[in-house]
């Protein structure tokens, strides 16, 4: 069976950044609460109206110029976020649209913040298979435009921001490099514990006067088991990944745990013993970007030098679903 690998990265993120100091103006908190808490220290808000299709194209430029490809190149698209550019049709769709590449299937992942990884294995099986050759997988999100600011949504406002990413993924010509594995887990029992109630169709209307004044088309969270379940599904999943493949945290080169909180990473490098100075933390700069985290830091850390050829890398992620996983590859 073939073997698939990352042929290129690429990621956008706005050019507004906004500080701690900045959402002052809009919450009653301190720079000093928020960094306390989540580590954050600033995130990236797209202009108005902006769509997720947009930066999505942009990171995908910058992911076919990596990999030496063309839009053309491309035979299969997948797309992962939590903040769709609508209700329906799929954003992949649009992504396709902007390509200029109409027949080329596009499917829609909602696996929310592992929804890269979810959208990983299916791209890596596709290629194990065959069945595609040149797969975009792209994760873009724009949380800014649905956040409440209000003293009640404060905890949640404060922690995410706007970004997008793509990997072109391809058959690797030798056993050296590619995708090793990818674990996934879901356990529903704790779906209400983070979401967004509305719009939906378990209602009728999808959306009314009353559901906006209710505050339920904004994202909820109960922060303790959300904090705690993370840690737990994190560490395990990391630790199971590692066991199966025959390798321990001495064998990894780079870690990308998904940046919704820079204290519950903590927590996970301290438990499964890794070298601190190999885990990334973007989430000071960009905040939680949902799906597009875990590829953002991906291919900051390429581009940069702190991934180079030949390294082992641990990709986790926790998110509303519950859902997580890992994914363990060789760069």
């Amino acid at each position: 069976m073939k073997k698939s690998r990352i042929l290129g990265t690429g990621h956008y993120v706005p050019e507004n950044v906004v500080t701690n100091e900045d959402l002052l103006k809009r919450l009653n908190t301190s720079d000093e609460w928020i960094q306390q808490r989540t580590g954050v220290r600033e995130r990236r808000f797209c202009p108005p109206n902006t769509k997720p299709s947009e930066i999505a194209h942009k990171a995908i430029l910058k992911a076919l110029e990596a990999s030496g490809l063309q839009e053309t190149d491309i035979d299969f698209i997948i797309c992962t976020t939590q903040t769709p550019e609508h209700f329906f049709p799929g954003t992949g769709c649009y992504i396709q649209q902007r390509l200029g590449i109409p027949g080329v299937p596009a499917l829609d992942v909602r696996d929310q913040c592992t929804g890269f990884l979810y959208g990983l294995s299916v791209a890596d099986a596709y290629i194990r298979l065959g069945q595609y050759q040149k797969i975009l997988l792209v994760s873009t999100e724009i949380h800014s435009t649905g956040l409440e600011w209000s003293d009640h949504g404060r905890h949640v406002s404060v922690l995410f921001g706007d970004g997008a990413a793509a990997v072109i993924l391809g058959e690797s010509e030798g056993e050296e490099h590619g995708i090793i594995d990818v674990d996934l887990h879901a356990d529903g029992s704790f779906a209400d514990e983070l979401c967004l109630s509305a719009p939906g169709t378990a209602y009728d209307p999808w959306i009314s006067h009353e559901m906006i004044d209710q505050g339920l088309h904004y994202p909820k969270m109960n922060g303790k088991v959300v904090f705690k379940e993370a840690v737990s599904c994190i560490t395990r999943v990391s630790k199971t990944i590692l066991k199966e493949n025959q390798m321990s945290v001495e064998d990894l080169d780079y870690f990308i745990p998904h940046q919704a909180n820079m204290r519950i990473t903590e927590a996970v490098v301290k438990i499964t013993g890794m070298n601190p100075e190999k885990v990334d933390n973007s989430i000071q700069k960009y905040g939680n970007c949902a799906s597009a985290s875990v590829p953002i830091a991906l291919d900051e850390a390429v581009r940069d030098g702190r991934i180079q050829s030949g390294d082992t890398v641990l990709m986790a992620t926790f998110a509303s679903g519950f859902t997580w996983g890992a994914a363990l590859m060789k760069w």
